[in-house]
């Protein structure tokens, strides 16, 4: 997956990550809270900060202990809340951390890690297909204003 953009729910005012499948064009939004929002926003639009934030501190403390983040993957969804893997290594030792989808996708961004969705996680959470037409971010907000809510349902973070 690849991030397509943020854009905030017109009706909860929440930002949104949406998350789009290169091959497939299917879309699947995923809401997440304003301080993991621009936690992703720092690091897409490459805004350097005085000091490290916390998804910074993380990357590097892991550099500094030797441990690669090697993919972060969106695995499950219960109860309208989507979970993630952090997977890692370290030698030889292969390490998995519970993480929740935002702080993963903010990790990965930080340390070139590939973001994955597991099929069944797309399946049950009402991916989307992208209309073509949207390619730039404000034809993707206008078009996300226009979808109610049964069309991809609601998550909690």
């Amino acid at each position: 997956m690849r991030i397509k953009g943020l854009v905030v729910d017109p009706i909860s005012k929440m930002p949104i990550v949406v998350l789009q499948d290169p091959e497939t064009e299917r879309l699947l939004p995923i809401w997440i809270g304003v301080f993991e929002a621009n936690a992703i926003t720092l690091k897409i639009e490459n805004i350097v900060t005085p000091r490290p934030m916390t998804h910074d501190l993380i990357s590097n403390l892991l550099s500094r202990l030797s441990i690669v983040v090697e993919r972060v993957t969106i695995n499950d969804i219960r109860n309208n809340t989507f979970y993630a893997v952090i997977s890692c290594r370290k030698k030889d030792e292969d390490i998995l951390i519970d993480s929740r989808p935002s702080d993963a996708i903010a990790l990965a961004l930080r340390t070139d890690a590939p973001i994955y969705v597991e099929e069944e996680v797309i399946a049950r959470a009402h991916s989307l297909t992208l209309d073509p037409t949207l390619d730039n971010p404000e034809n993707l907000c206008k078009w996300l204003e226009t979808l109610q809510p049964g069309d991809f349902g609601k998550y909690r973070m």
